[in-house]
């Protein structure tokens, strides 16, 4: 798309002046969290007060801003990308990804640009049947960082979105952290050695909890500031105690202890110690372990995402960041994938110089938009951004804006050029004609 100088300098004179550094929170398809607008929302607001609403690329930056919501990307968790937002074409990206109940999000973007680049970042939940998408969380605009407490297992969807008329990498990483501190004291890797619905009594019942193994009279401590609702004593668990965290809707249970501290009505932070490991109960003769349990009032629930330290890192970016927003084709047949795994659901097919636009790298994948805008991701060793042949023009050829018998012509290329083939899309070819590029018909 060819933009003119004087459009671009009024819209970014017209957004400039109802720019403010006043920020708020949020929502845009149903509110969750939130009651005033989102800085994404107040933004949207501006660009409709300013009259650029219907314009053209305020038309193109709303239904990016849909797309995103509408039709994320697939992904796992951690994840990590670099990716580039141009000035000229007005773009959102899409995040699909699960968590479970007791994780943090930790979510992060750092921006390099030359200008002052403002990305708008926000988390989803994601509608189901009828229901609309529901606003959870948005990044502090300042820092970049998000994080959101996962308060049931499943699907989110984040949206990143710059304003109009910048341009700027971006590095988006997005962990996942446990939302509790671990529940035994010391920097010892305590090992937890018995798992949420392990077998018990011979398959009688099962494990309603986790087993944090360590020396006998370990101290044990509060997973998060709260009260002590009970101390007790009985022959599943021995000498236990239980404690509510301050804010949540569930109690903590510490089973098997050698020894109470804490007593009950007690308030307790982080850190504290409430008793000492033990072997108490039906752990007489076991070794020295806590029983840790989460209980809800729909019962229990997994404890180990709540206090899992061990969380792999994202895998670092290994595509190369210098074919960000250009035009690339594929080196031999491959497959556009939904997600950058390769077992990941194939999308398509591509032949060999199958023509894309890469607008982000995440491990050794390129994250992808094909001609006829499907995205997806293909593994980065079968993408060249170089030509792949030259063609002698026999005739007088249209180079077109895009590979559709009705896009706009850009310029015509006399008989006798010879011209770079860049890659094919069906009948057309993608062609760079003295710096210009575009698409031809090949019959």
């Amino acid at each position: 798309m060819i933009f003119r100088n004087a459009y671009y300098s009024l819209i970014t004179g017209i957004l400039f002046f109802c720019y403010t550094f006043t920020f708020t929170a949020c929502s845009s398809s149903k509110r969750g969290l939130f009651t005033k607008k989102t800085a994404h929302e107040q933004y949207a607001g501006r660009i409709t007060d300013a009259g650029l609403g219907n314009s053209t690329m305020g038309n193109l930056w709303f239904s990016a801003a849909n797309k995103a919501l509408a039709s994320p990307l697939t992904i796992t968790l951690p994840y990590k990308e670099t990716g580039y937002f141009a000035a000229e074409k007005p773009d959102a990206a899409g995040y699909l990804f699960t968590a479970r109940r007791g994780d943090k999000l930790d979510i992060r973007v750092t921006i390099r640009s030359s200008v002052r680049l403002r990305l708008f970042t926000d988390l989803w939940q994601p509608a189901e049947g009828a229901n609309k998408q529901l606003l959870l969380a948005e990044a502090d605009t300042l820092t970049g960082a998000l994080q959101y407490e996962v308060e049931r297992d499943g699907r989110f969807l984040l949206r990143l979105q710059p304003e109009l008329l910048q341009s700027g990498e971006y590095t988006l990483t997005i962990n996942t952290a446990p939302s509790l501190a671990f529940p035994v004291a010391g920097n010892a890797d305590h090992k937890i050695g018995s798992f949420w619905g392990d077998a018990r009594d011979k398959g009688a019942r099962s494990h309603e909890g986790i087993d944090i193994f360590g020396k006998f009279r370990t101290p044990v401590v509060a997973a998060a500031n709260g009260m002590i609702t009970s101390t007790r004593q009985n022959n599943l668990g021995g000498k236990v105690i239980f404690m509510h965290p301050e804010g949540k809707p569930y109690t903590l249970y510490y089973a098997h202890l050698d020894s109470q501290i804490v007593r009950e009505g007690q308030s307790v932070r982080t850190g504290d110690t409430l008793g000492l490991m033990g072997n108490t109960g039906n752990a007489r003769y076991t070794p020295t372990h806590l029983h840790f349990g989460i209980y809800t009032n729909g019962g229990a629930i997994d404890p180990l995402p709540f206090v899992n330290r061990k969380r792999p890192d994202p895998a670092s970016v290994q595509a190369s960041t210098s074919l960000l927003q250009t035009s690339a084709r594929s080196t031999a047949a491959t497959s556009l994938l939904a997600s950058p795994a390769k077992n990941s659901g194939v999308l398509e097919k591509l032949p060999a110089n199958y023509m894309m636009q890469i607008i982000a790298a995440t491990g050794n994948w390129y994250k992808v938009v094909l001609p006829d805008n499907r995205e997806g991701f293909v593994d980065s060793k079968f993408v060249s951004g170089q030509p792949y042949k030259r063609l002698l023009t026999k005739n007088n050829i249209r180079l077109l804006e895009a590979p559709d018998t009705i896009a706009a012509m850009k310029t015509m290329i006399p008989a006798g050029k010879n011209i770079q083939v860049l890659g094919n899309s069906g009948n057309y070819q993608f062609v760079n004609y003295e710096e210009e590029k575009g698409w031809i018909w090949v019959d």
